[in-house]
């Protein structure tokens, strides 16, 4: 068995895509409409995906249940910083080391409120 993907309800498509992909360097991997709802995906270089689906339909920009989402890239400083200014993201927190995992992490609002969880690994 493995994790596929997860998908996510988003009121504007073209944000998220902009956030996700120039923001964060993540591609497009496929898109699909299926019962009047567009299915679109992206991934970084691992198979799993983050499913957006839209269908016009104003939904809470608070999903209940999700806490966060997880990506990891190379310069958390610079990421951050880029993802504020062009995006308007806030920093939840960080960005800091954890030493103990070897790791540099922040988390920052995408567009619609959900957190995304940034995560560098640090070389020795």
């Amino acid at each position: 068995m493995d994790v596929l993907h997860t998908a996510i309800w988003v009121d504007d498509i073209e944000a998220q895509l902009e956030f996700y992909c120039d923001g964060l360097g993540l591609e497009r991997t496929r898109e699909f409409d299926l019962d009047g709802v567009t299915n679109t995906y992206v991934a970084g270089e691992s198979d799993a995906e983050i499913q957006f689906k839209h269908d016009g339909t104003e939904r809470d920009p608070k999903p209940a249940g999700i806490d966060h989402l997880a990506v990891g890239i190379d310069d958390i400083d610079g990421t951050v910083d880029d993802l504020v200014e062009h995006y308007g993201s806030e920093v939840v927190e960080g960005p800091r080391t954890v030493d103990e995992k070897d790791i540099r992490l922040a988390f920052v609002t995408a567009p619609e409120g959900y957190v995304v969880e940034l995560i560098e690994t640090l070389e020795d």
